[in-house]
């Protein structure tokens, strides 16, 4: 390993260095004092977030071009450190409340970041693979961590199931891109393409195959059907860290995978992705409706949203506008992963010991008798909707007026119905809050209250002062 090498990865081995002592010393704490693996793996992520944003501006390849550090990876693994401390923020008095509180929960979440990041940063189809396996199995295991709970056991099951069907498509794409390219680095698969050296159908049946096993990933329509069994089975503290870490490393992969891989067949798959964002969106948003439980509910939404991010994708047609595609996909996840922590612990915030109170009826009375949470909430059901005074807003105008731009107007049209559609569900929260009369019963943890108020703050404060963020990620592009 040159120096080149270790530099393009160093924060990726510092957490891996982390997460692995941290499995060694939890041995030594006692069982009612796990809070300090906590804390540990907290300084983990923050000693890595600050060598990640250390490294800002710089473009370094390393393992014969294999991984990449540039601008993109920088800001990915910035937001997915970030999504990692609102994990553990939110976990922490969940885990004990619910009996489930055991050191190696803290470290599952390292592992699984790390493969996120290294998602972030490949550039080979190989590593894609290596680092898609490296965050899902750590997900399997958080997923089913609460072996007392039937559901729990059952989300974890369904989940590795299907995504070890799903990382199935991805090898045999892979395989069908080497086969028509000779080759599994990113730049090399470009160059065949352009060159005209490469199979093309062989090339469409790959790339489309890896992004049936993505589109699992992210839950696209029609691969979603495992996304609310296993939002609602799961602990809520591990569907939090699922319902942004995963989606923020699933489209980045995509993203980095369908703009520099496949550029010279983008016209080809940008009509795909788009019609497979329209659905996405239209079966997210209308399943949404019929929910009563606040995390199937929930996780039709996230089904709804990874249909919006992938709308960024119908721009990749249009090579100028490549790049603004991208920065309108990041700045949404952004949007998303900030107003998805906050609703989350507020949901948390409600679950009671036994796994009641997530009935969306449960919500009634929060307005007065926790005026403070049930503003947040709001705050983060308008923000969902694209409301404003709301980072949601202006992360779905940036996405719409790139689609607009890519003259892709009926994706744009189908965005604005369904979040006039999305409307009707996201607002049911609020009315039920506000106009029907209950005794929520609330907990009051100071890590969960910090995690929902800092949200709340940074939803309304962002979109009022966008700038800064709208730089940062316009900055991030690929190399």
């Amino acid at each position: 390993m040159n120096q080149a090498d270790f530099y393009s990865l160093l924060p990726i081995i510092v957490l891996t260095t982390w997460s692995a002592l941290l499995l060694i010393v939890d041995l030594f704490i006692d069982d009612k004092k796990k809070g300090i693996t906590a804390v540990l793996a907290a300084a983990g992520l923050a000693l890595t977030m600050g060598l990640t944003l250390s490294q800002t501006g710089q473009t370094v390849i390393g393992f014969n071009g294999m991984v990449i550090l540039d601008g993109f990876s920088t800001f990915v693994n910035t937001l997915l450190l970030f999504s990692g401390l609102m994990a553990i923020s939110v976990a922490y008095g969940y885990i004990k409340r619910r009996g489930i509180e055991r050191g190696e929960y803290y470290s599952l979440i390292l592992f699984s970041i790390v493969g996120m990041m290294l998602m972030a940063q490949a550039r080979d189809l190989i590593v894609v693979f290596i680092a898609l396996e490296m965050l899902s199995i750590p997900l399997y295991v958080l997923a089913a961590i609460d072996n007392s709970n039937a559901k729990s056991e059952e989300a974890g099951i369904k989940y590795f199931l299907l995504g070890a069907f799903s990382g199935g498509f991805v090898v045999y794409g892979v395989a069908l891109v080497f086969g028509a390219t000779g080759s599994t680095a990113f730049a090399e698969i470009a160059a065949s393409i352009a060159t005209g050296n490469a199979e093309t159908l062989l090339v469409l049946a790959g790339a489309a195959l890896i992004l049936v096993g993505f589109g699992f990933k992210v839950g696209a329509v029609p691969f979603q059907m495992w996304t609310p069994d296993v939002y609602e089975g799961a602990p809520t503290s591990v569907t939090a860290f699922m319902a942004a870490g995963a989606k923020i490393a699933g489209f980045s992969a995509l993203m980095r995978v369908f703009a520099t891989a496949f550029p010279d067949i983008a016209v080809d798959i940008a009509p795909v992705l788009a019609v497979i964002a329209a659905l996405t969106m239209i079966v997210g948003n209308v399943a949404a409706i019929a929910q009563k439980n606040i995390k199937r509910m929930l996780a039709y939404s996230s089904i709804a949203h990874a249909g919006y991010i992938l709308m960024a994708f119908a721009a990749f047609a249009n090579p100028a506008l490549r790049d603004d595609a991208i920065s309108a996909g990041i700045f949404y996840l952004v949007a998303y992963a900030i107003t998805s922590f906050g609703t989350w612990a507020i949901v948390i915030s409600l679950e009671k010991e036994d796994g009641k109170g997530l009935a969306i009826e449960d919500y009634a009375g929060l307005g007065r008798t926790k005026p403070l949470m049930a503003a947040a909430m709001t705050i983060f059901m308008l923000s969902l909707t694209g409301i404003p005074p709301t980072l949601g807003l202006i992360g779905k105008l940036y996405l719409f007026r790139v689609v607009v731009e890519a003259q892709f107007m009926w994706l744009a049209l189908i965005g604005i119905l369904t979040s006039l559609i999305s409307a009707y569900y996201y607002l049911r929260v609020i009315v039920i809050m506000y106009m029907k009369e209950g005794e929520p019963e609330t907990v009051s943890e100071s890590w969960l209250t910090f995690t929902w108020g800092a949200m709340a703050v940074l939803t309304v404060v962002l979109s009022l002062i966008p700038a800064s963020l709208f730089a940062w990620a316009s900055g991030a592009l690929m190399k």
